[in-house]
């Protein structure tokens, strides 16, 4: 696989991540907390689309490597503050997925 074809891979996967990631979040959490998910399950994300991609023997590949998964974490930071967060549907996808608390009956 080439790097072109690897870091394209890459940047479809990120594009569409926090819509993904917005499934295991919380309202409630702090935005510390949610940047570090976001950034963990970005890097998870971008070792399986070089294993995806370019199978296990793709990893010989340090440099090509580390280019997909920079940019499947650049491209989910970039698309969630330009793209899903404006238009309020990732935010809705936390809300939605939330547990909702039990409410006490009285």
């Amino acid at each position: 696989m080439t790097t072109i074809d690897s870091i394209t891979a890459g940047a479809q996967v990120g594009a569409l991540l926090p819509l993904l990631t917005a499934v295991v979040q919380r309202p409630a959490w702090s935005t510390r907390v949610k940047k570090c998910i976001a950034v963990v399950v970005a890097l998870v994300a971008g070792v399986v689309t070089v294993a995806g991609t370019g199978g296990w023997a793709q990893f010989q590949h340090g440099g090509l490597t580390m280019a997909t998964i920079l940019a499947v974490l650049a491209a989910s930071q970039t698309t969630y503050d330009l793209v899903w967060r404006p238009t309020t549907l990732a935010p809705l996808i936390e809300s939605v997925t939330s547990p909702k608390a039990v409410e006490r009956a009285s």
